[in-house]
């Protein structure tokens, strides 16, 4: 892919992997520092926590919600910052709660239950943990989430196939107005339970198809003038089209990559040919 499309098409990839490879040395480390302080501090937490360093630029962007966390979740991430602040001074991490998971253990009656859950669903699970009743507003202001966020994150507890938390008025549908409280009744066959939350972003996001698409139209240009070295325009749109007939992008579209990849001097017009352009290795 590499070869084919140019380093630039393939740099985000390479950075996402290098990340992943990263992380697992980095979550060793972190391991060895916690048992260190547990040494150290003659501490017992039943609290298991790793992190997972992404790159700004590598990966899209996603939403980041200030949720409000349990004391032992935020000394978790603050032992983690202090140690990656020491370790790396320059680079300055930002929490995506959205993405982290979870596994939480939940007993109900004399059963007790793993539930597999995102972050932001634990913080949520965690505020219940004393059987209390809480109003939709007193959820928003004790979580510290705006209504868009809260909404899917308590129809995933009260309204999908695991009702873990039991929702007054009983229906599907989540208002400002209802109130929230622990399913005492809640009983499963299975001992470990995944309870799926919908994604925070928007799954058809018209800018981010956008951005997809560009690429998927700048790496098809590439490919085609790489092995035919000088095409005219007409015949370029053509080849293009033909190849990604899968989302039929539109050819004034087609044109502004061609255009764009002529600034980054990748092509450049053709001097014999008005309407011609030439691939520039």
């Amino acid at each position: 892919l590499k070869m084919q499309c140019g380093t630039q098409f393939t740099s985000k990839m390479e950075g996402m992997l290098g990340d992943l490879a990263v992380g697992s040395d980095q979550k060793t480390e972190f391991e060895n520092r916690i048992k260190q302080l547990k040494n150290e501090t003659k501490e017992s937490s039943k609290l298991d926590f790793s992190v997972q360093v992404l790159t700004t630029g590598f990966w899209p962007t996603y939403k980041s919600p200030e949720v409000a966390l349990p004391q032992k979740m935020s000394k978790c991430m603050e032992v983690y910052k202090d140690w990656h602040d020491n370790k790396y001074a320059k680079r300055k991490l930002t929490w995506i709660f959205s993405l982290g998971t979870a596994n939480v253990k939940a007993t109900f009656g004399k059963k007790t239950y793993d539930f597999m859950v995102t972050s932001l669903q634990a913080v949520a699970l965690n505020v219940f943990n004393e059987g209390v009743t809480l109003s939709f507003e007193e959820l928003k202001q004790t979580l510290n989430l705006e209504e868009d966020i809260l909404k899917p994150l308590m129809h995933s507890l009260s309204c999908g196939k695991y009702k873990v938390i039991n929702k007054l008025p009983a229906n599907n549908k989540i208002n400002p107005t209802d109130s929230f409280t622990a399913n005492k009744d809640f009983s499963s066959k299975m001992k470990r339970v995944r309870i799926p939350m919908a994604s925070l972003d928007a799954s058809h996001n018209t800018k981010r198809v956008e951005e997809d698409r560009s690429i998927a139209i700048e790496a098809a240009i590439v490919r085609i003038m790489k092995t035919r070295k000088t095409l005219a325009h007409q015949q370029l749109i053509a080849e293009v089209l033909s190849q990604l007939a899968f989302f039929k992008p539109n050819p004034r579209v087609i044109k502004r990559r061609i255009e764009a990849l002529i600034e980054r001097e990748y092509l450049e017009r053709n001097t014999d040919q008005g309407n011609a352009y030439n691939y520039l290795a």
